[in-house]
């Protein structure tokens, strides 16, 4: 008896993967196994990155604090602590934001936990 293969659905698992990978450099597009290992080890980037992208944001709206801060006489540690002392809910994206398209409500800010 000969030997039961379901071509259709592992041609459509290739396929799959293939049109995912259309656009990259060489073989990683055409090439299955080559493109299915770029495709896998994109996949690991792509949930690593989703982690690390919150920590650059973070350091980036510091950043931009302490830019800020500094313009108004305190530094971003003093800033911040003054801002817990004070009971001062808001957080480091808003006030990043506040800083840098708002310098006014900023220094208001600044002003009320000085």
């Amino acid at each position: 008896m000969p030997r039961s293969v379901n071509h259709v659905a592992s041609r459509n698992r290739r396929k799959k993967v293939l049109k995912l990978t259309r656009g990259y450099y060489g073989a990683r597009k055409n090439v299955w196994t080559v493109a299915k290992n770029t495709w896998e080890k994109g996949l690991t980037y792509a949930f690593r990155d989703r982690r690390a992208k919150k920590r650059n944001f973070r350091a980036l709206w510091i950043q931009r604090i302490n830019a800020a801060a500094r313009l108004e006489g305190m530094s971003y540690s003093r800033l911040m602590g003054a801002l817990h002392k004070n009971g001062v809910e808001i957080n480091r994206k808003v006030l990043a934001d506040l800083a840098m398209n708002h310098p006014e409500a900023f220094k208001a800010i600044v002003e009320k936990v000085k």
